[in-house]
């Protein structure tokens, strides 16, 4: 597959797993209003898959497993997903950010609108945006040292089994339809950002993201720049969302890459840029768009498989918590 025809199906990926995730969505706001209506025998099956909203719990049943040796039972979802990002990062660099997530797809879209409406995307200041970009990477310092390293198993095991943590989900959920003023003013602060700056939550602000991106760090795959073939016309960095100067550099491996393929879909002349292995073996784009997609849903599947998806929250303790 030509690199041209990359953008195109990043975007229908990106597409089909935001529709997806807006079912799953749909679904458990279903679920949890049949509980709450306490409707006998026409209850809506809970989606496991809504526990991908949940990467704080995600990191707390990692940490926990690590630990304690097994994952625990209340949202093992969270734990599956939470972990095959980190796998696909470690093997096809911050490709979840740019494939699959759906809060950095719709940063994406917007400063592409933005872009549209003004013909131009506006950029802070270098020393700004360096500051900036070390709020990611403190947020993160500070989820994992609180959640991961300081505390310890028995206490992490006791918010695992707590209340508030059996219907983190459904308290998730609820902080979005009676959303606060304030929350909503920062929320709608940071969507009218992204329509000029260029993902300003996942490049300053998303812990999630920061974690991957050090990961990352560690991929056998990166953009590679053919010295002998490059005209240094500067289209790649020009175009790349994250402001890596890719035309000066003969190999990307810094932890803002996401993957998103942007800057070897934009060099026409004589395909100077690659998504190499090792920096030796060229990758197809459609190769490497399929391998996102089956270790996501790879990740799924094993989960699935071992048990490990499901969770042990009982309808009855459902409806015990919903009725508090």
């Amino acid at each position: 597959m030509s690199s041209r025809y990359m953008q195109p199906l990043r975007t229908l990926i990106q597409f089909s797993f935001l529709g997806f995730i807006i079912w799953l969505g749909l679904r458990f706001y279903q679920f949890v209003q049949s509980v709450s209506s306490g409707a006998s025998g026409s209850i809506i099956a809970r989606p496991d898959g809504i526990d991908g909203f949940l990467p704080i719990s995600g990191l707390l049943g990692a940490a926990s497993w690590v630990k304690g040796g097994e994952i625990n039972s209340i949202h093992p979802a969270a734990v599956i997903i939470f972990v095959t990002a980190i796998i696909i990062s470690l093997l096809l660099r911050r490709s979840f950010c740019s494939w699959i997530c759906p809060i950095a797809s719709l940063s994406e879209w917007s400063w592409k609108v933005g872009y549209r409406l003004f013909r131009r995307n506006w950029r802070l200041p270098v020393w700004l945006d360096n500051v900036l970009r070390c709020l990611k990477y403190l947020l993160m310092v500070i989820f994992i040292y609180s959640i991961a390293i300081a505390m310890s198993h028995d206490a992490q095991l006791a918010f695992i089994q707590s209340d508030y943590h059996k219907i983190a989900d459904v308290r998730l959920m609820n902080f979005f339809l009676h959303i606060s003023p304030l929350a909503l003013g920062i929320i709608s602060s940071l969507l009218i950002l992204s329509f000029v700056l260029r993902n300003p939550f996942c490049r300053y602000l998303c812990p999630y993201g920061a974690l991957l991106g050090l990961v990352a760090m560690f991929s056998p795959v990166c953009v590679t720049r053919n010295l002998e073939r490059c005209v240094s016309c500067g289209a790649c960095s020009q175009v790349c969302p994250t402001y890596i100067d890719v035309m000066n550099k003969t190999s990307v491996t810094s932890p803002e890459c996401i993957a998103c393929w942007r800057c070897i879909s934009h060099c026409r002349f004589n395909e100077a840029l690659t998504m190499s292995v090792v920096r030796r073996f060229a990758m197809s784009g459609f190769a490497f768009a399929t391998l996102v997609v089956l270790l996501f849903l790879g990740g799924t599947i094993i989960g699935k498989m071992s048990g490990h998806w499901h969770s042990s929250i009982s309808l009855e303790e459902y409806v015990r918590l919903l009725g508090k």
